[in-house]
């Protein structure tokens, strides 16, 4: 369809989801959001999939937020549309989202990338979070998932100043999980996938929130919420297929029961 903001195609138990705006390097307005947010959340509940890749295309991941939406807005506009508390809506997907990042990766775009679970990108990226350029700040969580990615004093220099930085530098600083050649950027975003989602589906989830949680918590909570996560797992029929076939020395069946 003309309209539809989100390809979606599955390849195993992995969903890859295109962000399809080329024609304005895939700038993220909000039927896009709303689109991509109302497709992970159905996928998210299908138990086929394991597993997610976000894409864009060569020339770009998503090369910000669509100004026009909002370069006359009020704050009562802003206040009311509420867009950017949607993006909640993503930080709560189950299943682990893989970034497959080419091109232009700037301003949401970036903080887009961020609300992923790891990002897979191609040597010619360009990240960045250049709203300070046009008056403002970001607003999706970019001050601080960046902050916390890169540290106090990087995130300082890279948002006050809003220059763009490479896939190198972002490997370098730990908002990257590996940097590719420029052409197998997404077939290596697809195997990682791939390989993820050959364990248990519910280990998989567990993980991810038990992750998550270290960055939201004191470190003893953090703890006691893993030891939780780890003592629930042995209610499930995927943690004793995956022991015996360890003690049995062959490959495990897991059906995310």
């Amino acid at each position: 369809m003309a309209d539809q903001f989100i390809l979606t195609k599955h390849e195993g138990h992995v969903a890859i989801l295109t962000l399809n705006r080329p024609d304005v390097l895939n700038a993220l307005n909000i039927p896009l959001m709303d689109e991509l947010i109302t497709t992970f959340e159905k996928l998210d509940n299908d138990p086929s999939v394991h597993c997610f890749v976000l894409t864009g295309n060569a020339k770009a991941f998503a090369a910000g937020a669509d100004i026009k939406e909002m370069a006359e807005a009020s704050v009562v506009d802003m206040y009311e549309r509420n867009n950017l508390a949607r993006w909640e809506r993503i930080k709560k997907v189950r299943k682990p989202i893989i970034a497959a990042v080419s091109g232009f990766c700037l301003g949401g775009g970036c903080e887009l990338a961020m609300h992923c679970d790891m990002i897979v990108a191609g040597e010619g990226a360009q990240f960045g979070q250049p709203e300070i350029n046009i008056g403002v700040i970001p607003g999706a969580g970019g001050t601080q998932r960046l902050g916390k990615a890169a540290g106090k004093f990087r995130a300082m220099e890279l948002i006050l100043t809003g220059r763009f930085f490479n896939a190198a530098e972002a490997l370098e600083i730990g908002l990257a999980t590996k940097v590719v050649p420029d052409d197998v950027y997404l077939e290596e975003a697809v195997a990682l996938a791939q390989k993820i989602a050959k364990n248990s589906p519910m280990a998989v989830r567990f993980a991810k929130e038990a992750v998550l949680k270290a960055f939201e918590s004191p470190l003893s909570e953090g703890l006691d919420y893993e030891r939780k996560m780890f003592y629930m797992l042995f209610g499930t029929e995927d943690q004793k297929e995956g022991m015996a076939a360890f003690v049995e020395k062959r490959k495990p069946e897991f059906k995310g029961k």
